[in-house]
């Protein structure tokens, strides 16, 4: 069905974002590694995007709780619950005067979360493929293969 095409859609947008930030928050720990930005630049731009991502991770959890996407949910929900947990400690930012300090877990924590996202993203593209061809061929009984 079309719907489905379009939930994964969805999913494949929100996942790139997702990507994109990671790299972004990486990017910016490099940039302050090599001294192309001052720690305050940095700091800002990093948090300015932390709740966001936080936002859009639980937003595509909970999608995938609501339809109904067991695997794929149960996949997610580690990563959302260590971000709920970052959160709710309040360790969720980066401090300017500690990010030389924690520099090097900062940077371990966003790479471990950009190969998250990156396979997530190839699952979330091989879903789109199969829901596409389904809904090209008609056949709706194989739906929820995963």
């Amino acid at each position: 069905m079309a719907w489905a095409v379009l939930f994964w859609v969805l999913m494949f947008l929100m996942n790139l974002a997702l990507i994109v930030s990671s790299f972004y928050q990486l990017l910016c720990l490099v940039d302050l590694e090599d001294d192309h930005l001052n720690p305050f630049e940095a700091s800002s731009r990093i948090n300015f995007w932390v709740v966001p991502e936080f936002l859009l991770q639980g937003l595509l959890c909970l999608l995938l709780l609501v339809t109904g996407h067991w695997f794929t949910f149960l996949a997610t929900l580690p990563l959302t619950c260590y971000n709920a947990f970052l959160y709710m400690k309040r360790q969720h930012l980066i401090d300017v005067t500690e990010v030389f300090r924690a520099i090097k877990v900062e940077k371990r924590i966003r790479f471990v979360k950009l190969g998250f996202y990156v396979l997530f993203f190839v699952m979330v593209v091989f879903r789109l493929t199969l829901s596409s061809f389904v809904a090209l061929a008609g056949d709706d009984e194989d739906t929820h293969v995963f």
